[in-house]
């Protein structure tokens, strides 16, 4: 990246070696482009197009691909999760970071069927581990399915104490496909609520959106192509200024 090359050179030891190597300095920072990033005089916003890398943006925007190490130092984003992916690429990820079956219920499963238990379906006859839970939306992701459980059936396991625990299946499906949070009107996170007569989760309010595990990748992604870059008339000026002081 061409931003190390603006970076002072300066003596390190390594490990355990006996002479210094000449290495950049990385621990230098220049808060020029932080002064500016939100001066609307100096930047522009800019949509990331599917499959553009950072150097061919710079050079449509600056008519070479030197200036790419702009947008990281622009975009806390880019800096902190690094380039978009592409549309195939997201949706690789979702199918990878979110593989597993995951059963919903609406009973409370705080203080039963734990990790490491195997649970039984009363009318498919599937089994399953499970590997982990999400309390706050009575959810148990699942690991070794033999089969497809039923909606509405009636699922068993017993506990560590020998005792013998069992809930009602609400949903079943993919991990990508299950509900990551819940948002209200105004894109707060909700979690359910217990009802204090039955000891159930309730329901979700009518009125919040449902934002699966792909949802929320897939549009993390989309959110992190929107980006402000320094306008063509400003650049040579704001990279000259950037090399000036981190030297």
């Amino acid at each position: 990246m061409n931003y190390f090359k603006h970076l002072p050179a300066t003596l390190y030891l390594f490990g355990e070696e006996t002479l210094p190597v000449t290495f950049r300095n990385i621990s230098v920072y220049a808060s020029i482009l932080d002064e500016v990033k939100d001066n609307l005089s100096f930047y522009n916003d800019y949509h990331i197009q599917e499959f553009e890398r950072p150097d061919q943006v710079s050079y449509k925007l600056y008519n070479t691909p030197n200036f790419h190490w702009t947008f990281y130092l622009l975009n806390d984003k880019l800096k902190d999760s690094g380039w978009p992916l592409s549309n195939r690429e997201v949706m690789e990820k979702i199918y990878t970071d979110y593989s597993d079956k995951v059963i919903t219920t609406r009973a409370n499963i705080s203080n039963k069927m734990k990790v490491g238990q195997t649970i039984t379906g009363q009318t498919s006859g599937a089994t399953a581990t499970i590997d982990h839970r999400h309390i706050n939306l009575g959810q148990l992701v699942l690991k070794n399915v033999s089969k497809d459980f039923v909606v509405n059936e009636t699922i068993r396991s017993t506990n560590s104490d020998g005792v013998v625990e069992s809930v009602v299946i609400k949903s079943f499906e993919n991990e990508y496909n299950s509900a990551h949070h819940y948002e209200d009107v105004n894109g707060n996170w909700k979690d359910l609520t217990i009802n204090s007569s039955t000891g159930n989760l309730e329901d979700p309010d009518i009125t919040w959106t449902e934002v699966t595990n792909m949802d929320r990748l897939y549009n993390q992604n989309e959110e992190m192509k929107q980006i402000r870059v320094i306008k063509p008339s400003q650049i040579v000026d704001l990279v000259n200024a950037f090399k000036e002081a981190v030297r």
